[in-house]
């Protein structure tokens, strides 16, 4: 991270320190002179040759060219000699906001000029920059970045902190500095085996400096692949660094929504106004990028005197330690679903909520979605988990879980055909009650039923349920959306969650929260941040409704489709299976989905390529569920 510019109270001191120095001090004009011209191009960052005996003005700039500012510098305390001179002078460098004040001493002789007239030089010598540079020496800037602050989860649980990892990369000093076809071979060999592109490797290899490590890849300490660790052994150039990095206790723990740390990319840099440097290491991706300069801290600095030989301090500023992220994940659930759907092919995501708090309890990704958070932020269609949705707005227009609708093998709307899905039971066709209509998920039962709905109905009941509302969580969050319907057909595939309708994992466990709850729950994942509500969004009504849905719910476990999920141990399970064509072209695939609240926990399973919401994503829920009571009652 670059240092912050000096501020202006102190430049405008230092100008006008630097002003009052170059009163005379009965030199006579030479002397004078060279020091003025010497003090003001150092501080325009370009000194002439001419002011130096014996020395271009390359000199100085190679002993200044690791420092990232000019400095300024007065002079005073001057004295005379015959053909010798020598004054003080005061160096001013801003090093990240501070300053760095020091003395050095100039030292002039008269020198023959052109025809009969004479000339004051200085006698440039590495103590002129600084008193205890010696010859070969030079000033370095370097940043010092602290370590990164952790990511806590439920009780202050580490969940990402400093573990140790093994940096493996090229070192050029291991190499002929002139001979191009070595370093393309080594490096080449190199990408092969760590499995990175080669050509782009070997670019980046040609284009560093000759005395650069070239970074290839990072490991975990345990996870270093033999065949790394034997090339390094057989080629000198290779270099395995140990070194520290925030990650999470695994890979795979809410990767997608924690994010990554790594080397900051040229639109970082380009987007941070300063604050981050290339090859400074910050947040790549989610909440580490989000959250990157609470977790970052601020960056120190040292000055170093460095030559070949070493180097040494001259000056310091300590970092400073950036301020831990607080969040609601309870570490052993999300490792829990992260290796539920850590075999699952197709996209998956799976979230759980604690319905009284609101509490993201875990926020999981398969490895199908390719590092995508499809978890808090995916766009569904959610099939018949949305009949939560339509239930409640039908209760609001006058039913009663007892009310009878009519489920008929279809139904046409406006010239389109609804149907049942393929293995609904026939036993459950005709007038039945609405319960039975939500236990077995019947399509014609809601769409016949949908009539007595008023506009906006549907939307008003979403709302009430969390869906459909937006809020900044401090994370990307979609809740879902109802959108108004163009037409008959569109309303009637809007009840049973096709249409238009859409959702995220994390918009469907928010609705069964709420339906546990009683109440309208909005979820949270950064501790002490208070969700901000959609403005243009209007107020949600009072979910008097949540026994009634409650008991419907309760009946797709033990007389629906939801049968998988009965005999769980721990509190009455109440669940809601969903399953949603998606595609061009018949045979139309299916999304999978199952939600289910147990106790004081809400959690929605999404697969997005299945057979059925109970057959694919049933039984991750299960085993989720089992897990989760287990943790409990132990």
């Amino acid at each position: 991270m670059r240092p912050a510019a000096a501020p202006v109270a102190l430049l405008g001191a230092l100008l006008m320190t630097l002003v009052s120095s170059c009163a005379p001090f009965g030199l006579g004009e030479g002397p004078q002179q060279v020091l003025d011209a010497f003090t003001q191009s150092v501080a325009k960052g370009k000194v002439p040759d001419a002011l130096f005996v014996g020395q271009d003005a390359a000199a100085y700039d190679r002993v200044v060219s690791g420092m990232t500012a000019d400095p300024i510098v007065s002079w005073a305390d001057a004295t005379t000699k015959d053909d010798r001179a020598s004054a003080t002078l005061t160096w001013h460098w801003t090093v990240s906001g501070s300053t760095w004040v020091y003395r050095s001493t100039a030292k002039m002789v008269k020198v023959a000029g052109k025809g009969e007239s004479n000339q004051w030089q200085i006698e440039y010598q590495p103590s002129l920059v600084e008193p205890s540079l010696q010859a070969g020496e030079r000033l370095v800037e370097q940043s010092v970045q602290p370590p990164r602050a952790d990511i806590l989860g439920a009780d202050d649980a580490p969940i990402v902190s400093e573990r140790p990892v093994v940096r493996v990369g090229l070192d050029k000093t291991r190499l002929p500095a002139d001979n191009p076809l070595i370093l393309a071979r080594v490096a080449t060999k190199l990408a092969r085996t760590v499995d990175i592109d080669v050509n782009d490797y070997v670019e980046l290899a040609k284009k560093m400096g000759p005395n650069a490590f070239v970074p290839a890849i990072v490991y975990r300490k345990a996870e270093v692949p033999p065949e790394v660790t034997a090339l390094a052994a057989q080629t000198p150039a290779v270099l395995t660094i140990a070194d520290q990095l925030s990650l999470a206790s695994s890979k795979e723990f809410a990767a997608p929504l924690l994010g990554s740390v790594g080397a900051a990319t040229a639109e970082l840099v380009q987007n941070s106004g300063g604050r981050i440097a290339p090859g400074d290491l910050t947040g790549t991706s989610g909440l580490q990028l989000r959250y990157d300069e609470q977790l970052a801290g601020t960056d120190g600095t040292t000055v170093l005197a460095k030559s070949k030989s070493g180097q040494r301090v001259l000056f310091s500023i300590d970092p400073v330690v950036g301020q831990p992220l607080r969040t609601t994940l309870d570490p052993k659930l999300q490792q829990e679903a992260d290796q539920l759907l850590s075999r699952v092919g197709p996209p998956s995501a799976m979230v759980a909520i604690k319905p009284s708090t609101g509490a993201l309890l875990a926020v999981a990704n398969g490895p199908g979605t390719d590092g995508q958070n499809i978890a808090t932020y995916g766009r569904y269609a959610p099939g018949s988990t949305f009949k939560m949705v339509t239930a409640l707005a039908l209760l609001r227009a006058g039913f009663e879980p007892s009310s009878r609708v009519h489920c008929d093998e279809s139904i046409s709307v406006d010239g389109k055909e609804f149907a049942n899905y393929p293995d609904y039971p026939a036993s459950a066709l005709g007038a039945i009650t609405l319960t039975e209509a939500i236990a077995h998920s019947c399509n014609t039962a809601m769409i016949s039923a949908g009539d007595k709905l008023s506009k906006g109905a549907l939307a008003q009941a979403a709302a009430s349920l969390g869906f459909g509302v937006d809020h900044d969580l401090g994370f990307p969050a979609y809740f879902g959306e109802v959108p108004k319907p163009q037409s008959q057909t569109q309303a009637a595939a809007d009840l049973i969650g096709q249409g238009q309708i859409s959702a995220s994992p994390m918009a469907i466990a928010v609705v069964m929260a709420s339906i546990i709850k009683g109440h309208t729950v909005v979820p949270q994942l950064i501790e002490d941040q208070t969700p901000v509500k959609d403005p243009s969004a209007g107020p949600t009504k009072a979910l008097t409704e949540s026994a009634q849905l409650s008991q419907m719910l309760r009946a797709v476990v033990t007389q629906g489709s939801g049968a998988g999920l009965r005999g769980l141990p721990g509190p009455e399970v109440i669940a809601k299976t969903g399953t949603a064509q998606y595609g061009d072209h018949a045979p139309y695939p299916t999304h999978a989905w199952m939600v289910a609240g147990q106790g004081d926990l809400a959690v929605a399973v999404f697969v997005g390529t299945g057979e059925s919401g109970s057959q694919t994503a049933g039984p991750l829920l299960k085993r989720f569920l089992t897990t989760a009571h287990n943790q409990v009652s132990g």
